[in-house]
């Protein structure tokens, strides 16, 4: 467990730190950038955003030091590849389980549409 987690589950440190995940990092190119929850469903800072947040901040450490260690473009490719699945797992457990205890849980897409 790393110290600022340490410090903040501790008390010594404000819980806001923790309660929000990093933004998405730039996507690779040709593709759109992961969408991450910037804020809990419903408003409930519960366990399960926290570990939303903490899987989410995983995936991005995992995906720089992949990248730093990648010699080509396919072990770049593979490491994007790898944080997309993480980011949608990540994504799937929390909706899942806020869903088990009862919340409600929907995200709104808006779509432009030009038909000229």
């Amino acid at each position: 467990m790393s110290k600022l987690i340490r410090n903040a589950l501790a008390g010594t440190l404000p819980m806001a730190i923790l309660a929000l995940p990093a933004q998405a990092l730039p996507a690779r190119e040709g593709h759109q950038a992961p969408v991450i929850r910037a804020e809990p469903v419903q408003g409930v800072y519960n366990q399960s955003w926290y570990n939303y947040v903490a899987d989410i901040n995983e995936a991005e450490k995992e995906l720089t030091s992949d990248l730093k260690r990648a010699t080509d473009r396919e072990d770049k490719a593979d490491a994007w590849e790898e944080y997309e699945v993480e980011l949608a797992d990540a994504d799937k457990d929390y909706v899942k389980e806020m869903r088990q205890r009862g919340y409600k849980v929907g995200r709104v897409t808006v779509l432009a549409y030009n038909d000229r």
